[in-house]
């Protein structure tokens, strides 16, 4: 198909008023300009249920994370307005709204809305807003603000034309006798839940609730009220892409009305994306009827073989302080064998974590601890034997970011292998702290044991990396490891995501997985087993004894 027929295509299925090369150039979709938010011209982000925005009086002001002024106002539905929320979600069937046997026209349908959007936010103009508005509420330079609008673009390509029935494909097996077959197929759960953290504001949501829309399912969104604004603003590109108002609700709220809601609308499956303790709470109140990616203190292991010293220290150096550390996959652990000890590594990262300033957003705010809880964390682990702060370790200067959020600078710890194994200290050396922190140790060759056994006391398995070009070593290592997404050989990192492979946790059974076809598949669709027995009976068929 030309560009010509396709731009003419979706300008003739856009609502009258948004044709497409009109709000290309004017972002018809938009309700708020990114570079405008302030605390002057504050922002309002509102709800949406049964195809309809609402706004509450019920207020919710937002710190601009970089000076602390408010700018933005979420309109927040309190525990007496869940009702058409409830309602909303109770009236979607467990069948879903589409499914192998019903409305098949909704897989088309949305491979035309993923096309379509996946085309917008590839233009330069949409793009660009997109990356300025998770820059100003989740503050990272351009280029990782940009890669998280990039990678939500090429998902939405992905999925787009026929890739969405081909999700639903099904699969038959040859029965007993004449007439009779077996036939696997992928089935919504019907009314379902997602809840997303501030970290990614556009990929996770855009991802999850994409691959919820494409196996049939009702979804109600929760993002984190702190970025809500950039879905908000997504979803509104999506209906004008063709999205029905009406398959998607989005509620502002905070985490006890969102918790009411569950326990009422009784959602047949919820994802959650954050922290561990969250995640195990709703597993409970749920009764495991969830799919998590909850905590990710992620480690990465420099091998015995020594290689392109300056490019491992740059991976490492991003791993471990991109987005200020606000990455479930961000490097929290690193171990490093002696012979790394003999090149210029350590001095490089320390450079290379200098570099970063609060500027260019190379660094800045933690949005989930504070500076003062990140430099007891630093005072704690300082009293364990043989620890020694390598660099970092002090509060930003000359910053105006406000007190509820933190301002280090680039952090890591040298913490000695003997002493993280001790009882008294590996729950703290192997605290999650979701900012630019990172603890590093040193292990010999004999001391490979003592590593593996540091890596299976773990509890969060999200991803790993193992830089060496050794296939002994990676084998011995991925042979007694299980991250879900483990990334070896001498350009493995711990970060990325991006929407060519699967990204997620292994391990526990409730884990989810998030841009690849088999993720969508695991998270929103279960088996639903179809046996056909038309017959014929065979002739002179009696009634057989009773066993």
């Amino acid at each position: 198909m030309s560009m010509l027929r396709f731009c003419n295509q979706i300008r003739n299925n856009a609502p009258h008023s948004l044709r497409f090369s009109r709000f290309i150039n004017s972002l018809q979709f938009a309700t708020v300009k990114a570079e405008e938010i302030s605390g002057s011209q504050p922002a309002e982000v509102q709800s949406l249920v049964q195809g309809k925005w609402i706004q509450d009086g019920n207020w919710n002001t937002i710190l601009d994370p970089l000076n602390g002024e408010s700018f933005i106002k979420v309109s927040e539905v309190d525990e007496s307005g869940i009702k058409p929320f409830v309602e909303s979600l109770t009236k979607c069937p467990k069948h879903g709204l589409h499914n192998p046997f019903k409305s098949p026209e909704r897989y088309l349908l949305y491979g035309d809305v993923s096309a379509k959007a996946g085309h917008l936010l590839s233009t330069p103009e949409v793009s660009d807003f997109f990356t300025k508005l998770v820059q100003r509420v989740s503050p990272k330079s351009y280029q990782q603000a940009y890669a998280e609008v990039y990678v939500t673009a090429k998902f939405l390509e992905n999925f787009s034309s026929d890739q969405v029935r081909f999700l639903a494909r099904s699969f038959g097996v040859p029965g007993n006798h004449l007439g009779q077959q077996s036939h696997g197929f992928r089935w919504p759960y019907g009314p379902v839940a997602l809840i997303t953290p501030f970290n990614f504001p556009l990929e996770i949501p855009v991802l999850q609730l994409m691959g919820a829309l494409y196996m049939g399912n009702k979804p109600v969104l929760k993002v984190d009220s702190k970025v809500c604004i950039v879905m908000e603003q997504m979803l509104r590109l999506l209906h004008a892409c063709g999205m029905p108002m009406e398959d998607v609700d989005f509620i502002n709220s905070d985490g006890g009305t969102m918790n009411k809601l569950l326990l009422e609308a009784n959602p047949r499956m919820t994802l959650f994306t954050g922290s561990s303790r969250v995640a195990n709470k709703l597993a409970y109140d749920l009764n495991g009827r969830v799919k998590l990616e909850d905590a990710g203190f992620d480690w990465k292991i420099l091998g015995p073989d020594v290689h392109e010293v300056d490019y491992v220290s740059w991976v490492c150096d991003q791993d471990a302080y991109a987005c200020s550390g606000q990455k479930c996959s961000a490097q929290s652990l690193l171990f490093v064998h002696e012979n790394w000890g003999k090149t210029s590594f350590m001095h490089q990262l320390s450079t290379l974590a200098g570099r970063r300033k609060l500027d260019d957003l190379t660094i800045g705010p933690v949005l989930t601890f504070t500076t003062k809880a990140m430099l007891d964390h630093k005072n704690n682990l300082l009293r364990i034997p043989g620890a020694k702060l390598l660099f970092g370790g002090e509060e930003l200067e000359n910053h105006s970011i406000p007190s509820i959020y933190g301002a280090i600078k680039p952090t890591a710890i040298f913490v000695p292998i003997e002493q993280i194994l001790k009882k008294e200290h590996y729950e703290l050396v192997t605290k999650e702290i979701f900012g630019p922190f990172q603890i590093i140790t040193e292990y010999k060759d004999s001391q490979i044991p003592m590593v593996l056994e540091a890596l299976e006391k773990m509890h969060a398995h999200l991803t790993a990396a193992v830089v060496s070009n050794d296939p002994l070593f990676i084998q011995d290592i991925l042979g007694h490891t299980v991250n879900g997404t483990t990334y070896v050989g001498l350009r493995a990192r711990t970060t990325g995501a991006p929407q060519n492979h699967w990204f997620g946790p292994a391990g526990d059974p409730r884990g989810a997985g998030i841009g690849t076809p088999e993720a969508i598949k695991l998270v929103w669709s279960c088996h639903r087993e179809v046996i056909y027995d038309h017959g014929p009976v065979p002739n002179n068929w009696q009634i057989p004894p009773s066993t």
